[in-house]
């Protein structure tokens, strides 16, 4: 079995049950919490390369614009600050934190309250950022937006892998990464649109209008109904079996409702979650749920998302070519998500994150050469407008083939291989790592791309190189296994199977691995 290449062959149980018009709007409704993230993603990578914003706040980086320091002609310094980062990564940071007690709090009170909870603060920090005059008053904003995308991308992905059937959960899943890109689209639309307001103040807009998504999450949350999981976790049994019937579409739930019945009773018996997930038993998901996510933002996406106009802008576009190339890259993000809806419940997992592999590593090696031949070391030179629209291209090209793997699959699989006792924990490290590392690739790509120059495209390319083989030995295919049978797909596994004992399959059953 080398390579981990396998399938469960016909030993997952095929609930009764259709797919219900209530729980494929109530999938919506929750997934349009991504929103949130994804127009935070968009939002601030334009606001910071608007010239009224930047002399407000970042007076030296305009000084190093203008070519009114030492520095000022090196194409790959132009934009460094510390501060300037600060602002953009300070709300993952404070994402971390918030995803530590977000996770207590939807164990205890469940899903639909953290998602609640996402929204209120969220709002408020929208609003703090839209009226800033300081850039205190501007981190904190940012600390209050992180509070809300901790809450949200905790909850949002245990929500929609908690109430989808088995056979469409990846598509209803990535529903939460779809709302990502469409946020991240319309962040880049409106920064665009904000950018031409005369006065100075478009700036404001863009952050203000962050509070319309977070508005939207509040209102939703409070009409969602709470996952049969969460419900039964709480110890309301009939309420749970109610529930299922309902976003199942059928009287008939027995099975499915036993093994959440099996689940939950395990869950139980757990009184420390955070310790309980160190234990052997759950090692396939500890280090799943730490290396996807570390992995995920070591694909160097969020150096494209977070700061495309800048980076454009760096290449020798001018402020509005490079805020129409960031809403081309936003336009393949959201085509590229639509078609991992359309395909990850068909060709599976594992072929979407080898084939975006290789897509990525090939753009990031091709965006590294060019750049390379025409700026070497020293930073100094131009790209014709032919070379500027093949980076775009690259760009595109790499964008779509993230957006399609690690974009969409880096949320679906951590929420889906948890059972449910260490559920909440395992997605709170998931939502932790990812913080931290977009925070510490998000503070540190200015001064990277600095010092490093072209071949911080090469550091990225051989990141997912290395990823790209830990999916081909290690991950093993969860498509269509119902998520409280999950232990199966791990016991069946060449490498995995030794850690998890016969009493964590359901019924004491285990898939038949099949290379």
């Amino acid at each position: 079995m080398a390579g981990g290449g396998f399938s469960i062959e016909d030993d997952a149980k095929n609930y009764e049950g259709r797919v219900t018009l209530f729980v494929v709007f109530a999938c919506i409704v929750a997934a349009s919490g991504g929103l949130l993230f994804g127009y935070d993603i968009g939002i601030s990578g334009g606001v910071t390369s608007m010239d009224t914003f930047l002399s407000k706040f970042f007076p030296e980086v305009m000084k190093k614009m203008k070519n009114e320091s030492g520095d000022g002609n090196n194409m790959y310094c132009k934009f460094e600050s510390q501060i300037l980062t600060l602002f953009t990564s300070s709300l993952y940071l404070s994402a971390l934190v918030a995803s530590i007690f977000a996770s207590k709090v939807t164990k205890r009170f469940g899903r639909k309250i953290s998602m609640f909870v996402a929204g209120v603060v969220f709002l408020l920090g929208a609003i703090l950022n839209g009226i800033a005059n300081s850039i205190v008053l501007l981190i904190i904003g940012r600390l209050l937006l992180g509070v809300g995308v901790g809450f949200a991308n905790q909850a949002i992905p245990v929500y929609l892998s908690e109430m989808a059937p088995a056979k469409i959960r990846g598509a209803l899943n990535i529903g939460f990464s779809m709302a990502i890109t469409l946020g991240i689209l319309v962040a880049n639309l409106v920064n665009y649109g904000t950018s031409k307001i005369k006065g100075g103040y478009g700036w404001r807009v863009s952050l203000a209008l962050a509070g319309v998504p977070a508005l939207m999450m509040t209102v939703g949350a409070i009409f969602l109904p709470d996952t049969p999981n969460s419900i039964l976790e709480r110890g309301h049994p009939e309420k749970a079996k109610k529930m299922l019937q309902k976003i199942r579409g059928t009287e008939n739930v027995d099975e499915e409702f036993l093994d959440l019945i099996d689940a939950s009773e395990a869950s139980k018996k757990m009184e420390h979650a955070w310790k309980s997930i160190t234990q052997p038993r759950y090692r396939p998901q500890l280090v799943i749920c730490c290396l996807i996510p570390f992995f995920q933002q070591l694909t160097g996406i969020n150096v494209i998302m977070f700061y495309a106009p800048v980076l454009f802008k760096t290449l020798g576009m001018g402020a509005d070519a490079s805020l129409i190339s960031a809403v081309i890259t936003g336009c393949v993000n959201v085509i590229a998500t639509f078609i991992s809806v359309m395909t990850v419940d068909r060709f599976g997992r594992r072929v979407l994150f080898l084939e975006g592999g290789v897509q990525m590593i090939l753009c990031q090696i091709g965006v590294a050469v060019i750049i390379g031949l025409k700026y070497g070391v020293s930073g100094v030179g131009s790209l014709t407008k032919g070379e500027a629209d093949i980076v775009l291209v690259l760009i595109c090209i790499y964008v779509a083939g993230f957006a399609w793997s690690w974009g969409a699959l880096g949320w679906l699989v951590p929420s889906e291989i948890c059972p449910l006792e260490i559920r909440s924990a395992g997605q709170a490290i998931n939502v932790s790592v990812n913080m931290l590392f977009t925070f510490i690739i998000g503070q540190g790509f200015l001064s990277m791309l600095c010092h490093m120059k072209f071949g911080l495209f090469i550091f990225f390319a051989a990141f997912v190189t290395i990823m790209s083989i830990f999916i081909a030995l290690f991950m093993p295919e969860t498509k269509s296994v119902p998520i409280e049978e999950i232990n199966t797909v791990w016991k069946a596994h060449w490498f995995w199977g030794k850690y998890i004992p016969d009493d964590a399959v359901i019924d004491g059953r285990h898939g038949r691995a099949v290379v």
